[in-house]
């Protein structure tokens, strides 16, 4: 699901920046085509259909980043890799409040942190 949500993403995402840049510019020589269309289309015509075109790709544009993010949030799984395992972390005196990480049972058991599991 999140392969073909992305594939849609990036195909949108693309056809966004090839119409944004068809679009005529108002200020100078920024945009590709935006002549009169080779007679297909007057001018008012082309922007007008630039226009639509342009909302439409940018409404699916947000529409499959949220979709492509609620995905994700679903799948992941929580907290965040930089936390260590509360099973780990054990007070070393009764009296500190600060801790330290436990010495591990066995050699399989995780051993705390993302810095851990580098190693």
């Amino acid at each position: 699901m999140t392969t073909v949500l992305l594939v849609i993403h990036l195909m949108v995402a693309a056809a966004l920046v090839a119409v944004v840049l068809w679009q005529r510019s108002e200020g100078g020589a920024l945009g590709i085509g935006g002549g009169g269309g080779g007679g297909f289309l007057t001018g008012r015509g082309t922007a007008n259909l630039l226009t639509r075109t342009t909302a439409v790709l940018a409404a699916c544009f947000f529409a499959t980043s949220i979709l492509l993010t609620l995905v994700s949030k679903r799948s992941a799984t929580t907290g965040s890799a930089f936390d260590a395992p509360a099973s780990s972390m054990v007070p070393a005196d009764p009296g500190q409040t600060t801790t330290t990480p436990a010495a591990p049972a066995d050699k399989a058991a995780p051993r705390g942190g993302i810095l851990d599991k580098l190693q």
